[in-house]
């Protein structure tokens, strides 16, 4: 993260003092209890002294970089103008896109401040992410989730049509879908973002990490409340499929691939399919701001169904689960066969010794006819 430079007029005109960022944010004054909060003119001109250093470096991003951020006045405009030049299609100008983004974030500003919690959301958490320019440029994950909130506004407005061609319009450019009906809290990290689907009456509540490829989906034909209800600071892993109008505790983590069918209890671990918890409830602060998804030896060889209170040790297993894309499906099926499906493990047995036997025949034709 570069530094911001501030130079002081008067007796102190002739020095220069720099703080980082940090320091500036912790100077600043937030709302209580904001998820990721931050100062919006830090950011501004953060965004703006990178797209000028950008500009200096490579004078072919010159003109562009001046239309998207250096040719407005803050960040709301230049949200806007991003978002409406990237949802405009042949009967939807960007002229009218520009001024209903622009007119909604004049009307609620409380919808630019969860743009910057969103944004410091991925400063913090995303190691590929280096400057703020780059998150409102090419982030599509931080655009559908900004384009979605106005979508949802319309749809509180009861304006639905509106709110409903904004989502199709998210889906086609992003592959994020999002039913406006959805409530998405502040401080969100789509990572990556193609293929989540998120559904009319799902909850995300604040300073959650989505990665790609995750449905939160209902189930059956009824309406209603019908959509997962995700808890403050919780993690979800790659291709996580979470069906029904269930909890996942605040703080949980899910891991990669894995399918949940039943609450999630706070502070715990879930994997696989059906998901199960490992390792036990472990308080701790949110593991969504630290994108901690390793699993320990401790967790690959416990397992506590969700269906009891009681724990499950499974002795025979002691492997190490070095990442989360290792405690999904994969590791359900070859990690821990006997711990978490043993009915498969005694399916796969007998296909293993007949794949030998098919061997041995095949050898065997094979001599005869030398």
């Amino acid at each position: 993260m570069g530094k911001v430079s501030r130079q002081e007029e008067g007796e102190f005109g002739e020095e220069e003092e720099e703080t980082t960022f940090k320091d500036e944010v912790k100077q600043a004054e937030f709302d209580e209890g904001a998820a990721c909060p931050l100062n919006a003119d830090i950011v501004w001109q953060t965004m703006c002294k990178e797209a000028r250093a950008d500009a200096d470096k490579e004078p072919a991003l010159a003109s562009y970089l001046f239309s998207t951020i250096l040719a407005h006045k803050s960040l709301e405009d230049a949200l806007a103008f991003v978002l409406a030049n990237k949802l405009k299609s042949t009967v939807l100008l960007d002229s009218q896109l520009l001024e209903l983004f622009s007119a909604t974030y004049r009307r609620d500003g409380h919808l630019v401040k969860m743009a910057q919690a969103d944004m410091q959301a991925y400063i913090e958490r995303d190691p590929a992410c280096e400057k703020y320019m780059h998150i409102l440029l090419f982030f599509k994950g931080f655009q559908a989730i900004q384009a979605h909130r106005v979508a949802s506004a319309l749809w509180k407005q009861d304006r639905k049509p509106l709110a409903l061609l904004l989502q199709s319009r998210i889906s086609e450019i992003f592959h994020v879908d999002i039913h406006p009906g959805a409530n998405i809290g502040a401080g969100i990290m789509l990572d990556h973002a193609t293929g989540v689907v998120i559904g009319e009456t799902a909850v995300v509540e604040d300073n959650v990490s989505i990665l790609h490829g995750v449905t939160l989906g209902g189930t059956g034909t009824k309406d209603g409340d019908r959509h997962p209800k995700i808890g403050t600071g919780v993690v979800i892993g790659a291709g996580v499929t979470i069906l029904g109008n269930l909890k996942v505790g605040a703080n949980s983590k899910i891991g990669a691939g894995s399918v949940v069918l039943r609450d999630i209890p706070e502070n715990c671990t879930a994997v696989g399919i059906p998901a199960r918890l490992v390792g036990g409830p472990k308080p701790e602060s949110q593991p969504s701001l630290s994108m901690d998804q390793p699993l320990s030896v401790r967790d690959a060889g416990s397992a506590w169904d969700v269906t009891s209170t009681n724990w499950t040790h499974c002795n025979k297993t002691r492997h190490t689960v070095p990442t989360f894309a290792r405690t999904s499906a994969s590791f359900l099926y070859t990690r821990s066969l006997d711990c978490f499906a043993p009915g498969i493990a005694r399916a796969r047995r007998p296909m293993k010794s007949n794949l030998s036997e098919l061997g041995k025949k095949s050898q065997g034709r094979t001599e005869t006819a030398v």
